[in-house]
């Protein structure tokens, strides 16, 4: 059944050649903070149209990366296939894909684990992507948004900055190679259709640090520690304390860095959604790691490197 479409989201759907003096349906789709996710079908098959808003800009999202990104990633097998894209217009248009979309729980089962980092390595290894991507540096462009335009920040969020170069510093000692990652893998990105695993969403997709892709999956799915390791060995097929230590500063940097995504959010976004809670769920649990007693233990262990 066709939903009830705005006249700009039908004007947007006219616009794409396939979609285009043919019959069609289409179905919102859940998810998507940043994006507008209809599910088109028409007589020559179905397809998930991503709509964007304007904001990507204040949110560090380059459409053409994503784009181009989202072409790589179905070019090393773990992506569905890119069949439409209008610049400038945000609209993408990827093949429809069967599977059910994962829950964290999922996330959590262990017989998934080694599924996933299965999944991560042959994206690792496939195409490399259009631009960088690094927490770090896109964390300081949203700290200096949020402090400009004055949104809000949680309380002692600037005490922690001590931290931040503290663990940036760390990290590069023995750097990983750079190497394409979704850098999103929220268990909503994550579609399982039996035999394989799906990945979606490119628009934070770069080449950057492995181990944030792990960590990001530990702090988005809230895996235990010793689930954390299991995906970390896995990963890498062996036992890796350095890179189980680098996983989870730059897990706690993915919590810290999204939080300021959630500030921003919470001050342009119509969307009905609670940024600000969203976001301080985030913070919380990096204080909890930053004010914990493992903090500097992490830095020295990952700042050694392998052993």
């Amino acid at each position: 059944m066709t939903e009830r479409l705005a006249p700009d989201v039908e004007a947007r759907l006219d616009e794409v050649p396939r979609f285009a003096a043919q019959p069609r349906t289409v179905e919102a789709l859940t998810g998507g903070l940043t994006n507008l996710n209809l599910k088109v079908t028409t007589p020559e098959g179905s397809y998930v149209a991503r709509l964007s808003n304007d904001h990507g800009d204040l949110l560090a999202i380059d459409r053409e990366a994503e784009y181009r990104n989202s072409l790589a990633a179905a070019e090393s097998g773990m992506a569905p296939a890119v069949v439409d894209y209008l610049p400038g217009r945000g609209v993408l248009v990827v093949a429809w894909v069967e599977g059910r979309t994962y829950e964290p729980a999922d996330v959590r089962e262990p017989a998934n684990l080694p599924r996933l980092a299965e999944a991560c390595r042959a994206l690792h290894a496939g195409p490399r992507f259009a631009n960088d991507f690094d927490m770090f540096r896109i964390h300081r462009g949203y700290l200096a948004l949020v402090q400009e335009r004055g949104f809000r920040l949680p309380d002692r969020f600037v005490e922690f900055q001590a931290q931040i170069q503290r663990m940036e510093a760390a990290l590069a000692v023995h750097p990983n190679p750079s190497l394409p990652c979704n850098n999103d893998l929220l268990a909503a990105n994550i579609i399982d259709a039996g035999d394989r695993l799906w990945l979606i969403d490119w628009e934070y997709a770069g080449n950057g640090d492995p181990a944030f892709e792990l960590g990001n999956v530990w702090s988005e799915s809230n895996l235990s520690l010793d689930q954390l390791e299991e995906l970390v060995t896995r990963y890498h097929g062996e036992p890796r304390p350095d890179q189980v230590a680098r996983a989870r500063l730059l897990g706690v940097m993915s919590k810290y860095g999204w939080t300021l995504w959630g500030s921003i959010q919470d001050s342009i976004s119509d969307l009905d959604f609670d940024f600000w809670e969203w976001a301080m769920e985030k913070y919380d649990r990096a204080v909890e790691e930053f004010d914990g007693p493992d903090f500097d233990a992490l830095l020295d262990r990952a700042a050694a490197g392998p052993r």
